[in-house]
This record gives C-alpha cells, structure tokens and sequence, in this order.
C-alpha cells in the first residue's frame, strides 16, 4: 500500500530539537520510508502570543531531512491548551490520504515502511498509564463515566470494552496515549476529533464533575473519535509501534533511563553527523545528556529488567540526582 503521510507538530524551543530528532531517526533507521513527512507549526497569533517560529538551523535541517514544515492558524486551543495543536493541525495534510500523526518526542528505531498498516482502521498507541479517569471514592464508577461520553455521542458502550479484562480492570476501557495514531482522512478525523473534545470541554455530561479535563482531553475524546470511525485497539500487525519500530521516549532523560540498548545506540547513532549535531547540542539536555555522558549516569542508575511500575516514580529518581533536563 502507499506510505501514509507522517505527521509531527512543532515550534520554537524544545520541540524544535525533538522534530530534528525525530526526523534523523527516521532517515537513519528507514531510509527507504517513502512517504511524505510533515511537520506543522503553528502561527503567532492571538492564541499564541509568543514566537512559534523554527529556529532557522532547525528548519534548515528538516529541509535536508526530507521534511516540509508547513503553518497553521490556531482557532481553539492554542498556548492554553499544548496539545490541542494535534487536532488542529491534521487540517495541513492532504484531504482523502491515510496519515499518520506522532508526537516529537518520539524516535524511530526500525523500519516503518515494513509494517502492514490497515489506514482504514483508525487506532492509537496502547502504551498508556491509567491516568484518567481518578474514580472518587463514592462514585461515579469509571463504566458510568465513560459510558456518559459514549452516550453523549451515540456510540455504543459496551462494544468498546475489552471482554478479556476483569470488571474491574481499567484496561477494558477503551483508551490510548495520543503519541501516534493514524487514520485514513485527517480533515475527517480532525473536525470530529476537535468537536467531541469541545463538547467535552465546554459542556462535560454532570458524570465528569469531579474529573480533571486537562492536560488529558485530548487522550479522553481520542477513544471516542476512534470507536466512532469504526476503529479499536491496533492488532498484532502494528506491535512495531511502541516496540521494535518506534520509541515514544517522552523525555530524554526517560529514555537513558528506561529505553533499550538499541534506542540508545541508534538516537547516538543519528545525532552523530555534524549536520544533526550542530543543530541539537544548541539544546541544552541533548548537550548534556547525549554529548557529554550524562547519558551514561542516568543509564547507570535503573536496572531496564526491574523498572518501577510508574514512571513518576523514574522521574523523581532522575530530581533526586540532579539529571532531570528539560
């Protein structure tokens, strides 16, 4: 089939950094990708008053990358809301065409161009942590929640539960991380996607009471939109993403930290050609953590066969020591 069109979101800062990044573990690991990269990012506006523009290093280095850097206007969500900029900005891609959306912080180990994507079958990432909803302890229960969403869209419920869960188990909800997810319209998948989180956002059915919507709106309509276009979980076809094929490492700390051997030596690998390097050592934890071997202090520190549970956990390990870089 054709490559689906790979979608980053960017800006000035950080971001900027992992877009490079990303962008040179593509070309390293999957040489042969032959579908479109684009990398969108949004205008200074009224809803982003500071500067968005990419560094020119950066941008010129996605140039050689292969990567068009396109602008979009936002008109919801913007510096209030971050992560609204993935719903917004699926309008840049071209109508009709399969996509693929990952975000920046994300590192391409394998070879994409070898999975079997099914684009007409939207899905999402499964490595995600039971971060909503928090069940007070009187109700209402997490079935009764979602089932409120479902019901405020006319989607059926109980098709979205997972039957090789336990009732109690907060698995056989059908929720995702939003670091990659694909469909087969991005206009499509993103005018619904940006209605059902403004629905839930403005006007939450009275079972969301005492749920907190940010920063995790995004990851409670994401399900929804999903299921809505006939989609679920990704099958064994797509086990590559978050395995084999990408790392969705969040932080560059978290990925010293908890990642494997391969991701490590293949993010060195990409950042080495002076080209890459000249652009990421300008940001200070690629500086520090890939450049000057804090790298290895961070990896000396967690055994990968006995990570804790949450990765909270990781992170106040990482305080502690004075290597957590952002």
């Amino acid at each position: 089939m054709t490559a689906p069109n790979l979608l980053i979101v960017a800006q000035s800062g950080r971001l900027a950094h992992e877009a490079v990044i990303f962008a040179a573990s593509l070309r390293h690991s999957d040489p042969g990708f032959a579908g479109r990269v684009i990398c969108a990012v949004p205008n200074q506006g009224a809803l982003w008053p500071v500067e968005t523009a990419l560094p020119d290093l950066a941008r010129a280095a996605l140039d050689r990358l292969e990567v068009e850097v396109r602008p979009f206007d936002c008109r919801i969500w913007g510096q209030r809301y971050p992560q609204g900029n993935k719903i917004e900005a699926l309008a840049v891609l071209p109508e009709g065409e399969p996509f693929l959306f990952f975000d920046t912080d994300t590192l391409v180990t394998g070879a994409l161009s070898g999975i079997g994507f099914d684009m007409t079958r939207p899905t999402a990432s499964m490595r995600r942590e039971p971060t909503w909803p928090v069940v007070p302890p009187y109700g209402p229960s997490a079935d009764q929640i979602w089932q409120a969403l479902y019901d405020r869209f006319g989607l059926d419920f109980a098709s979205s539960l997972d039957p090789a869960q336990p009732a109690y188990a907060w698995q056989r909800h059908l929720y995702f991380n939003a670091g990659w997810f694909l469909g087969p319209c991005p206009h499509r998948f993103g005018l619904r996607f940006a209605e059902i989180a403004r629905s839930i956002e403005t006007a939450p059915p009275p079972e969301l009471a005492s749920q907190a919507l940010y920063p995790w709106l995004d990851q409670i309509a994401l399900p929804l939109v999903i299921h809505g276009f006939g989609g679920g979980r990704p099958g064994p076809e797509l086990s590559g993403l978050d395995g084999d094929v990408t790392c969705h490492y969040r932080a560059l700390p978290l990925l010293y930290a908890r990642e494997s051997d391969h991701a490590v030596r293949v993010i060195e690998a990409c950042l080495a050609p002076n080209p890459i390097k000249r652009v990421v050592k300008e940001h200070d934890p690629v500086k520090r953590i890939v450049f000057q071997g804090k790298g290895a202090r961070i990896r000396a520190l967690f055994d990968r066969n006995a990570l804790p549970l949450r990765e909270a956990s990781i992170r106040n390990r990482l305080r502690a020591e004075g290597l957590w870089l952002r």
